[in-house]
């Protein structure tokens, strides 16, 4: 067991260039040492002003990641939850704009006391408080492990950096060490790997008072051990603290990686402590499943019909979701990335042929909204099994109710205000909103299943809770109507009466829901939505395979 006698903090930092993956480090160095039996949390720091991600578009920032207490943070916090399969909230995520929000409603209640307010000493201590109050909720922790966004050199993370100096300093070495993310690029003209990118980054930690304890060099190729000894002399640090972080096919390789390096084994000496070998033999069965199917062509094909395709990181949590499901099936989850648009220009026949499965996924606006719209009737028509969330719920009553139930200008008032038959409707406590910020439906709300149902059948159970992030609902006045042709409420929250699960009792599998399970999938425990629907999608691909025969 452990000796430790306070939290240890292990402070992550990145240099030369961005998404170098920083967040996928913290995950697998945080599931490395929970396996060992250490109570490990993350908490990430964002240097941009927006008090939260929730109203940056996803072209910008990527998905909006919704934890269970209502938070909308990055979507780095989804692969802490998803390596470390516990939960995050509002206390893993900090921005530059709520630390400042924060200092300033200090300084307008009088609580600094006539003091000048400035950056240093007042929003370095608010960074550190809230770096130490990360290790107290929900219990207290081992180890705290804090991302700091951004580049080293940047101007909006140099608050943090500092931040970061002086905990340091105030904790001592034995309970904090800084690790490093670089750089190590492969020249391909003069075939060389270059560490001189490392050295100006390490050169640049060090000036404001950092020095790495452990660098961790992203690397498409192999460094030799006179590679890492270079490294190791102008970084000052010693070679076997140069770790090679090289390119994997799964980022659920790279904890594998670490491992192999013995990463976590050095973090341990550094930090004091002593703790018994990890247990990885569930986890080295989840990257053969991954990487198997694919081999042994094992394949599905599923379409990603949305508006926000051409930047995949916009859909990161529904994808892993779908990784982790296809490894559950033993099957490669191959996405065919569908624009909705297109299909408003050209049909759905055009880009939904010898598909095996269509996912409709969340989104605001009206772009691109009828193309999702004929790509459900056309998945319908065909016996395609379906899966929409939140608004993909919403475009498939539209649908249902234009095609199946004779409502023609059906449409909902988030894209038609002035419609006649709105089936979807903005939410009660909606209507007197004015700000965008923070106000929509958000967080983990209860759900009861109608048993007898497909929904109650994947869940195994009546009563679920689900994480929402929505503002508008299915309009209850055309329940009835929807009923009587076919459709099916299999999911209703008990509070407030609404709408949260919808099936069809003349389709194979078609089910959609006004929640965002992907943000609850885990790489070990996939998702019983996702599971369950790439399993249909495996019957559909078999089904037509023996008709063709």
């Amino acid at each position: 067991m452990t000796t430790k006698k306070n939290t240890k903090y292990i402070f992550i930092t990145g240099g030369v260039v961005s998404s170098l993956g920083k967040g996928i480090a913290a995950a697998s160095i945080g599931m490395l040492l929970k396996s060992r039996g250490l109570k490990v949390t993350i908490i990430k720091f964002d240097p941009y002003i927006n008090v939260d991600p929730g109203t940056l578009s996803p072209f910008q920032h990527g998905e909006v990641f919704v934890t269970d207490d209502g938070a909308e943070t990055d979507l780095d916090l989804g692969h802490y939850e998803r390596f470390l399969d516990q939960n995050m909230g509002r206390v893993n995520n900090s921005t530059t704009g709520q630390i400042y929000e924060t200092v300033i409603t200090k300084e307008r209640r009088g609580d600094y006391l006539g003091k000048t307010v400035q950056v240093i000493p007042h929003i370095t201590n608010e960074i550190k408080r809230r770096i130490r109050q990360a290790a107290q909720e929900p219990k207290v922790f081992d180890i705290v492990i804090v991302e700091i966004g951004g580049t080293v050199g940047d101007i909006e993370s140099q608050p943090f950096l500092e931040a970061i100096r002086q905990l340091a300093l105030e904790l001592g070495a034995e309970n904090a060490i800084d690790i490093h993310l670089t750089l190590v690029p492969y020249i391909k003209a003069s075939g060389e790997l270059k560490t001189k990118p490392t050295q100006h980054s390490v050169m640049k930690l060090r000036e404001i008072g950092i020095q790495p304890d452990i660098l961790l060099c992203r690397t498409e190729h192999h460094l030799s051990a006179e590679l890492r000894a270079k490294i190791g002399l102008f970084c000052n640090v010693p070679p076997e603290a140069v770790i090679q972080a090289l390119d994997v096919n799964s980022i659920y390789e790279v904890p594998l990686a670490f491992r192999s390096e013995g990463l976590d084994d050095l973090v341990l000496r550094k930090l004091q402590l002593t703790n018994g070998e990890p247990d990885l033999e569930k986890w080295h069965e989840l990257v053969e499943k991954i990487k198997q199917p694919a081999k042994n062509g094992k394949v599905i094909n599923i379409a990603m019909c949305g508006k926000y395709i051409g930047l995949h990181d916009s859909y990161k949590s529904i994808i892993e979701s779908f990784n982790h499901a296809g490894a559950q099936n033993n099957v490669h989850v191959k996405l065919k990335w569908v624009s909705s648009e297109n299909i408003e220009l050209n049909g759905a026949d055009k880009y939904l042929q010898n598909i095996d499965g269509l996912l409709i996924p969340g989104g605001f606006g009206e772009r691109g909204i009828e193309g999702k719209i004929s790509a459900i009737q056309y998945a319908r028509e065909k016996g395609i099994p379906f899966f929409g969330i939140c608004l993909g719920l919403q475009c498939a009553v539209i649908e249902f109710a234009r095609h199946a139930c004779g409502l023609a200008d059906a449409n909902s008032l988030e894209f038609a205000p002035d419609s006649c038959t709105p089936l979807i409707d903005l939410m009660e406590e909606q209507k007197s909103i004015r700000s965008l910020g923070g106000t929509m439906r958000l967080g983990c709300m209860p759900c009861i299943l109608k048993k007898g149902t497909l929904a109650y059948k994947i869940y195994g159970k009546d009563r679920i809770a689900e994480r929402h992030r929505h503002r508008y609902e299915v309009n209850n006045e055309y329940l009835q109507t929807l009923q009587e042709h076919g459709m099916v409420f299999s999911g209703v929250n008990p509070d407030i009466d609404l709408v949260e699960m919808i099936e069809l009792k003349e389709h194979p599998w078609f089910v959609g829901c006004q929640f965002h399970p992907e943000f609850k999938s885990r790489a070990l425990k996939a998702h019983p939505l996702f599971r369950e629907f790439v399993a249909a999608a495996i019957d559909f691909r078999k089904d037509k395979t023996s008709k063709k025969e």
